[in-house]
């Protein structure tokens, strides 16, 4: 059993001996967001979708994925007009949206990737592109690890890192500063797992500074 805490619905004390928004505040998650059902279906649509590396200037990551409503250029930092979402993925997209409260078509990036065992996601922000980040797992967990962003680069330790399981089918938000306050990452997963991840997009100022880190 892997050692990352069990998150629970938002106000249940399970968190480090308090609830999520008291260790991470934006941050949101939810179990069994899907039936076992709705997540077999979404298998049956994610795997048949021509999954390809994914690279991030100079480095090719393990994981395989495919982005719909946008495509991120990391050698230009700019975001280039991508494939429209499959309609297939529309309910996916309309139920993630009345989860979060905002209206479908505000969701205008969708991400999905292909973690087999061992695959790991490094530390990263988002690109500031996005606003709110949310994520829906499927086929198996994996544990989702926390650091505070740094923006000056100084060295770090393991202090202040928080970690929990992201279970299948569960769903989670990174919102305010659990989106700009901190780093996130994936550990190596145990087991085969997607995960779809739908953002909004960003409402800051241009030119605003973000500092964010590249998304691997």
């Amino acid at each position: 059993m892997r050692a990352a805490r069990r998150l629970e619905h938002a106000g249940q004390d399970d968190l480090f001996g308090g609830t999520p928004t008291a260790v991470i505040e934006g941050l949101r998650y939810e179990r069994e967001f899907l039936s076992r059902d709705e997540e077999a279906g979404l298998l049956r649509i994610v795997q048949a979708l021509p999954l390809k590396e994914m690279r991030y200037k100079e480095y090719t990551a393990r994981r395989r994925g495919i982005g719909f409503g946008g495509s991120y250029d990391f050698d230009t930092n700019r975001l280039k007009p991508g494939a429209p979402l499959p309609e297939a993925l529309h309910p996916l997209r309309a139920r993630a949206a009345a989860w979060l409260g905002v209206a479908s078509e505000e969701l205008t990036h969708v991400l999905i990737a292909e973690y087999q065992p061992g695959t790991p996601l490094g530390w990263h922000r988002d690109v500031p592109d996005f606003q709110e980040i949310v994520g829906v797992s499927l086929c198996n967990d994996a544990v989702m690890q926390f650091r505070p962003y740094r923006p000056d680069g100084a060295s770090r330790s393991d202090a202040g890192n928080v970690q929990f399981l992201i279970e299948p089918r569960s769903i989670y938000l990174l919102r305010g500063p659990a989106r700009w306050a901190w780093q996130h990452a994936i550990a190596p997963t145990e087991a085969l797992r997607y995960s779809i991840t739908l953002r909004t997009p960003s409402r800051r100022r241009p030119g605003q500074h973000t500092g964010a880190s590249l998304a691997r």
